[in-house]
């Protein structure tokens, strides 16, 4: 492959972009990858093509390593599919429906269960089928509220979605656990750093859920680390350890005037001052604030809902969605439609709502809590004495320091991340839908369970280039660099020529090439070009070429040597190993 600058479709920006949120999206505009098409959707420039090819080509080799097998969906499909597996409601308006020409519903696809799942029904018929493994690499579309990050959140994507099928609950086990390792070895390949996490399945729906992140700090998943063991887990998927059931009896539930303390700083400030309940050491974590928020049941109406947390955190509106999943809250605000819930002064004893709790309000803890009335809170309020939960919900954020739910003698430590893979073991939730079974060995019908498995490729794309950059550009590794070596044209007499030939025979060896041989352009440009477009190897011809040199430089290492025109094929070889 032999690229020339200057016939390419390119066009580099010295200015920052004004819409540029985070390091990729700045990178891939300014050099040149790609232009924004529309919010959220983005056009492939030449360059930018290249570099998603070659990360779609390992992404695609190693599903086939693992015995996948490629197909390709449709992305326009018809409602009844969804309705069936009820996900056109669960999904809400996070998917972009239409209507065709004669009034029936449409959806452009965000992920292809059910179709993978029909498919599966009509083309297997035994046991001798399975296990099967397949997958696509196709465009996705979902309606983003706030597309943002460029290719890190848009609503246009590309995807690839792999789904196994296998007769046990142990042949799903296995395939998990062989595309897991396909996984590793694709993100290695691609040069992501990441870290494999617990997660939630959400709208997915199964049980097992992991997903792959890639460390950068501009990654929307916010996830944690045990100090002491390998314990790792997205946010919305840590389980909050309850602490030791409590024995001692606690005094009588007191009400006392609080007035002017609608916050739990007030509250805490107010209770020490006046030594409510005997004590003068009130902190945060001993009031329970409550926290009232809208759940909206995709095509089921709403609900008013209690969330009881300790009064040092505050409700992470990710977990809860991710809790109450496919459903979701917003805060709730009519406080005058609904006079039984007192701004900040509601407390759970006596709640007309149903009303959920952290895992700490355990039986037999005593919080300083409202008493439901204004100006009034209440202490010695216990959970299983003056009031019960109707549950438990992991909704309170998560902190540094947190205890490790998974050791106990660690401590959590928070990172972020961007999400560039999801694995699930679905289990039957589909196969159940469309009622899809085969014929076992010992010829009674069986059903078949599944595995979901997701990369982002786009995403990948953004995240390689979040994670491989310096202060002049971007910095591509090897394996998805648009080309193996730039070759610079420094200046007019006889370099453009001379570069055009040795581009000849690094293609001739089998290296993909791109040469700047664009005239009237200053050598100062093309060094700056050459290093936002971020190709590890350039060969710059310059001063020494009249003497047959030409000078290597290794953009990762800074290292720059001059090295007869003639050994540079042999030279660039050896370097890609």
């Amino acid at each position: 492959m032999l690229l020339r600058m200057s016939t390419l479709l390119l066009r580099t920006l010295r200015e920052e972009p004004a819409d540029a949120e985070v390091p990729s999206h700045r990178l891939l505009l300014r050099a040149g990858y790609v232009r924004r098409a529309a919010p959220g959707g983005y056009t492939w420039l030449p360059l930018g093509k290249l570099v998603l090819d070659r990360v779609t080509a390992i992404v695609r080799a190693e599903m086939l390593a693992v015995g996948g097998q490629e197909v390709s969906f449709p992305a326009l499909l018809p409602r009844e599919p969804y309705d069936v597996s009820n996900r056109w409601t669960e999904y809400g308006d996070d998917i972009f429906t239409l209507k065709d020409r004669r009034g029936s519903d449409y959806l452009l696809a965000p992920t292809h269960e059910e179709m993978f799942t029909l498919l599966v029904q009509e083309m297997t018929t035994s046991y001798r089928d399975f296990p099967l493994v397949l997958f696509q690499v196709q465009t996705k579309y979902r309606d983003e509220a706030r597309p943002r990050g460029g290719l890190l959140r848009g609503r246009e994507f590309l995807m690839k979605d792999a789904y196994s099928f296998t007769l046990t609950d142990e042949g799903l086990v296995a395939s998990y656990e062989s595309i897991r390792a396909a996984y590793q070895r694709t993100f290695a390949r691609l040069g992501l750093s990441h870290t494999i996490v617990s997660a939630m399945s959400g709208a997915m729906g199964g049980s097992a859920s992991e997903e792959f992140l890639a460390t950068a700090e501009v990654g929307e998943d916010t996830f944690v680390g045990c100090t002491s063991c390998d314990y790792a887990a997205n946010t919305e998927a840590v389980v909050t350890p309850a602490p030791p059931a409590t024995t001692t009896a606690a005094p009588p539930l007191e009400v006392h005037d609080t007035p002017d303390t609608p916050t739990i700083a007030s509250l805490v400030e107010l209770a020490n001052a006046r030594a409510l309940g005997g004590r003068t050491d009130w902190t945060a974590a001993d009031t329970l604030k409550n926290v009232v928020v809208t759940v909206h049941h995709p095509g089921a109406g709403h609900e008013v809902l209690v969330i009881g947390v300790p009064g040092d955190r505050e409700v992470d509106l990710k977990r809860l969605d991710a809790a109450l999943a496919p459903a979701t809250a917003t805060l709730f605000d009519d406080f005058a439609g609904r006079p039984d819930l007192v701004k900040g002064y509601i407390g759970p004893q006596g709640s007309k709502a149903r009303y959920l709790a952290d895992p700490r309000v355990a039986p037999g803890t005593s919080w300083l809590t409202g008493a439901n009335e204004p100006g009034r809170h209440a202490v010695n309020v216990v959970a299983g004495r003056d009031f019960t939960p109707d549950g438990t919900i992991e909704a309170a954020v998560v902190l540094a320091g947190d205890p490790c739910p998974a050791c106990g003698a660690g401590t959590l430590t928070m990172r972020r991340g961007i999400e560039i893979g999801h694995i699930f073991q679905l289990g039957r939730r589909y196969t159940d839908a469309f009622k899809v079974d085969v014929l076992g060995a010992d010829g009674k019908p069986v059903r078949p369970t599944m595995g979901s498995y997701g990369i982002g490729v786009s995403r990948a794309v953004a995240a390689i280039a979040e994670q491989h950059n310096d202060e002049r550009g971007l910095l591509w590794p090897d394996e998805v660099a648009p080309a193996d070596v730039h070759i610079v044209a420094a200046g007019k007499d006889g370099q453009v020529e001379a570069a055009l030939v040795l581009a000849g025979e690094l293609v001739a060896a089998g290296l993909r090439v791109l040469v700047d041989d664009r005239p009237n352009v200053s050598a100062g440009v093309k060094f700056t070009d050459a290093e936002l477009i971020g190709i590890a190897r350039s060969v710059v011809l310059g001063r020494r070429l009249n003497e047959g040199y030409a000078e290597i430089r290794d953009r990762r290492t800074g290292e720059r040597n001059d090295v007869p025109v003639t050994d540079i094929p042999g030279v660039i070889t050896a370097s890609l190993g």
